[in-house]
């Protein structure tokens, strides 16, 4: 679980920054053009992997797997209690003597 959103929130962000990337189109020799490009999409890997670190810790801080597992185990035993009330209305119904 933790991976995948990892890799969502990554993905996400990339795709974000990839629309504002912009490579100049200036005459440069090609090793000085592939050093820039190499840096820039560093920069922006290395951003925005420390961004994705940054969410994670803060969806942690808020516990929300414990508040799942809470939710989950109050819903079922509240939907247990009406589908035993449920199911003894139906009984009675059709055994009645």
């Amino acid at each position: 679980m933790n991976k995948l959103l990892f890799i969502t929130v990554l993905v996400a962000l990339l795709a974000h920054n990839a629309e504002s990337f912009r490579v100049s189109r200036q005459a440069e020799d090609t090793e000085g053009t592939m050093a820039k490009f190499t840096d820039s999409v560093t920069a922006y890997y290395s951003g925005a992997v420390n961004t994705a670190s940054e969410y994670l810790e803060k969806i942690k801080g808020l516990k929300l797997e414990e508040k799942a597992k809470n939710l989950y185990t109050e819903t079922t035993n509240v939907v247990t209690t009406y589908a035993g009330i449920m199911q003894d209305q139906i009984y009675h119904s059709m055994y009645k003597n």
